[in-house]
């Protein structure tokens, strides 16, 4: 995950940016999303810009799943939601339609840098 992280850095232009991942599974974050976003419900990564680093979380059974909905490696899954965190932690946002195309081709950019092909975001069924 080191090098997803390096390489999503590099790519903001931000390589001295401090990540700190937590790897944990739906409990853990439906809890955080409940106690920072007022949501109860699982997702799939949140990220916690601070001063000078970042804190992301990353939920490995959704990713899990995810990935094998979509037919890809859960490594790939895995690089798509350390990304996403990075990118939010960046200024990127993915609500409006235009700054979600900027995010998603972004998140694009850096995976094929890695080697890495995840199922098209926008286009999963829930």
């Amino acid at each position: 995950m080191a090098e997803v992280v390096r390489c999503a850095l590099a790519h903001v232009r931000r390589p001295d940016l401090e990540i700190s991942l937590l790897l944990t599974d739906d409990a853990e974050l439906a809890q955080l999303h409940a106690d920072y976003f007022d949501d109860p419900t699982t997702t799939d990564v949140i990220s916690f810009p601070l001063d000078e680093s970042v804190e992301i979380a990353v939920n490995v059974e959704c990713a899990r799943r995810e990935a094998q909905a979509h037919g890809h490696a859960i490594r790939a899954e895995l690089a798509l939601y350390i990304v996403h965190g990075i990118l939010h932690a960046c200024g990127y946002d993915d609500i409006a339609p235009a700054d979600r195309m900027r995010m998603r081709e972004t998140e694009r950019a850096i995976l094929s840098q890695l080697g890495q092909r995840v199922a098209p975001v926008d286009d999963r069924r829930a």
